[in-house]
């Protein structure tokens, strides 16, 4: 049992330590400018599609989270006899 847990940790080092990276672009730079640009749209909104969807979907719950925040409070300031 030894054996095969000694075995299991060997092969466990070799495919770690002799696994190739796998060579990725810095895309910061490239981001930077799309961020900095001077082309009159929020930063909330440079990012795309993606980013305006999100927007959206995240404005249209805030505002049915508080108009039925402000429906229960009404409801509950005028209980039923």
């Amino acid at each position: 049992m030894f054996r095969n847990l000694l075995a299991l940790r060997q092969i466990s080092q070799r495919t770690i330590s002799t696994s190739t990276r796998k060579s990725l672009q810095n895309k910061v730079p490239e981001k930077q400018k799309l961020f900095q640009a001077d082309n009159d749209i929020p930063v909330h909104l440079k990012g795309g599609l993606g980013d305006v969807m999100l927007y959206r979907i995240t404005m249209g719950l805030t505002i049915a989270g508080t108009g039925y925040a402000v429906y229960e409070l009404f409801k509950a300031s005028f209980p039923q006899n």
